[in-house]
């Protein structure tokens, strides 16, 4: 193995990630590395209702596609956008260290309380509403400084939503026209793997890649995403889970905001922590 493509989606964010990725494969396994850069169907279909189209697989599908095929070696996801069924003979081989897990409450200067906020995320909608009862939402798409600049110049809405690491990754520490407001864990629940770079890869080189990725976040992120398969999340569920080291945060729309502890031997076998917190909760 002397040269490694890596499969991504064109945005400056997938980029920034992807070549965050190929440093490291670099440097871990001394190999080149070249980038097969792909416009995926939620890149391509902007005017769409990520909520209504039903989201699943519309940012990953073309680059797993990639990789099943061979025209790639691994993809590099948004963990958050990869729907929790895997595509058979793939695998995870590993995730980077995890960035700043939080969702930010992005405000236009000034705004106070505000009356509109523009997200297509029913898990942020549910969750915003708790803080502001009266707000009124709107969807908004688009890469992440479009998105800034609807809300600083354009005024689309009076806030928005972003992932604190998207924008840490960006180098975006401010913004004109707009204020950043972190929330915390029991204000909102993020998306199952947020802040998580996923490798994927073929089943047979998973183990390739194993011991040279982040296993702390392998831990809390494998727990999430069994949470999301048992319930089949996509994103037209208002749903959220996020594992610290003791504590899993979970978001459901049934029963809104939970803080459930963990102990050690939970993380043994995720798919039956998963299913039995989720009977205690009369969710399945």
């Amino acid at each position: 193995m002397t040269k490694l493509v890596l499969a991504t989606r064109k945005s400056p964010l997938a980029l920034a990630q992807t070549e965050m990725v190929a440093a490291h494969l670099r440097g871990q396994l001394g190999v080149e590395t070249e980038l097969l850069k792909i416009v995926t169907t939620g890149d391509k279909q902007t005017e769409w209702s990520l909520e209504q189209r039903g989201g699943k697989g519309l940012f990953t599908s073309e680059l797993e596609a990639a990789v099943r095929s061979g025209a790639a070696d691994v993809a590099v996801h948004s963990t958050k956008d990869l729907p929790g069924e895997m595509v058979e003979g793939l695998a995870v081989g590993g995730y980077m260290p995890r960035a700043d897990v939080r969702d930010v409450l992005v405000l236009r200067e000034g705004v106070e309380m505000p009356a509109t906020i523009a997200t297509g995320s029913p898990r942020r909608r549910l969750q915003v509403q708790r803080l502001f009862p009266a707000v009124v939402f709107t969807e908004i798409r688009g890469n992440v400084d479009t998105r800034l600049n609807k809300i600083g110049a354009q005024h689309v809405a009076d806030g928005t939503i972003l992932a604190a690491a998207g924008l840490k990754r960006l180098g975006i520490d401010t913004w004109p026209g707009v204020e950043f407001m972190p929330l915390e864990f029991d204000q909102m629940v993020p998306a199952v793997g947020q802040g998580a770079i996923a490798i994927q890869c073929r089943e047979a080189d998973a183990a390739k890649f194993a011991a040279i990725f982040d296993a702390a976040t392998a831990r809390s992120v494998t727990l999430e995403r069994a949470f999301q398969t048992a319930l089949g999340g996509g994103c037209h569920t208002a749903f959220g889970a996020h594992v610290t080291l003791a504590v899993l945060y979970l978001f459901h729309e049934v029963i809104g905001l939970r803080r459930i502890s963990l102990a050690p031997a939970d993380f043994a076998s995720p798919s039956d922590t998963a299913a039995r917190v989720l009977r205690e909760l009369r969710l399945l």
